[in-house]
């Protein structure tokens, strides 16, 4: 069923819908069997006033509502570190409400449910296109940012397939041409991303992704698919992986396999998870300023709730290579 609008109201009370309108602002001006009789078709109405239209006629608010997709895993989670200590910087808290990437009805819900409070804009995390597209879908009163950002058209790499393109990069540069890729689940745009990135800058540098498989992220998933490997499929010298907990995985099924890492085989990850410096051994890894883009996103924000221009140098740190001793130069055997 409808909810009731204003016109419904003043329809109800017999006046009309600036009357409404005056009322509900708490204008004092109204003759009072006026006013009663808007307060009679209110209650009878179950009239609930759209809190976003309050932060219109109202002062600004100091909150950002945070629609939030797998916040569970390290990358989104830090990008809401970032977010939520340059906001408070600024002035300002964080709402966060999450939503489950996979269900467009989830999306709606969890979006509804901010706009049903008094936010200054909104900020939200989309890991899958299912995401994205219910966001395209929706309208808000408050200002939206998304992220990662929607494509504006230009043939610029994504952050992500720069991290694929370092990672690739790295394993070319120490002379590895058959190489193995991890990619994360196929439904989430980061994994496509670096996927994309790494298996097209092999091709340019002349090398070969001799296998593609997906994990889900997890550590245990690495592990399962090093393990899945056909005996030729391990003949590989190289592990480009999407994430750093899935090439922790690998590295420990390869070792327990009887394969030395990294003499008979290099594992590079992406992120650089507190953990990759202390694994044995050590897990080469390309950086994600996740923190950054955070900051970076919430500045952007903030300038469009305000009407100023975000800094330059909020702009977030490009993908760079960490190199440690899961991966080495290539041995070529007489």
């Amino acid at each position: 069923m409808k909810a009731p609008t204003i016109y419904d109201v003043a329809r109800h009370a017999g006046v009309s819908h600036q009357t409404v309108t005056r009322f509900l602002k708490g204008f004092q001006g109204i003759r009072p069997e006026t006013r009663k009789r808007v307060e009679e078709a209110l209650i009878a109405l179950d009239y609930r006033p759209n809190s976003a239209a309050r932060l219109l006629r109202s002062q600004r608010t100091n909150r950002i509502g945070v629609l939030a997709d797998r916040i569970d895993q390290s990358g989104p989670a830090r990008i809401l570190t970032g977010a939520g200590e340059r906001a408070h910087e600024l002035g300002y808290v964080l709402d966060v409400v999450v939503a489950d990437g996979t269900s467009a009805g989830s999306v709606a819900t969890s979006l509804a449910t901010i706009t049903e409070h008094q936010v200054a804009g909104i900020l939200a995390t989309a890991q899958t296109e299912i995401v994205l597209e219910e966001l395209r879908r929706q309208a808000t009163a408050a200002p939206l940012i998304i992220s990662p950002q929607p494509d504006a058209g230009t043939d610029e790499p994504g952050v992500n397939e720069l991290a694929g393109r370092c990672a690739a990069d790295h394993l070319i540069d120490l002379g590895h041409r058959v190489i193995g890729y991890l990619a994360g689940p196929d439904m989430w745009l980061a994994a496509r991303g670096r996927m994309s990135g790494f298996t097209q800058r092999v091709a340019e540098r002349g090398g070969r992704v001799a296998w593609v498989r997906h994990g889900d992220w997890s550590a245990a998933s690495g592990y399962a698919a090093y393990g899945s490997l056909s005996e030729d499929e391990r003949a590989v010298t190289a592990i480009g992986v999407a994430n750093d907990s899935m090439a922790i995985g690998v590295v420990c099924a390869a070792v327990e396999s009887g394969v030395r890492v990294p003499e008979q085989l290099s594992v590079i990850g992406t992120d650089d998870l507190p953990e990759a410096r202390y694994v044995l051994p050590s897990l080469s890894t390309v950086a994600m300023d996740f923190e950054g883009e955070g900051r970076f996103l919430i500045e952007e924000l903030i300038a469009k709730i305000e009407g100023a221009q975000a800094q330059e140098q909020a702009l977030p740190a490009l993908p760079h290579l960490i190199a440690r001793a899961s991966t080495s130069q290539l041995v070529t055997r007489p």
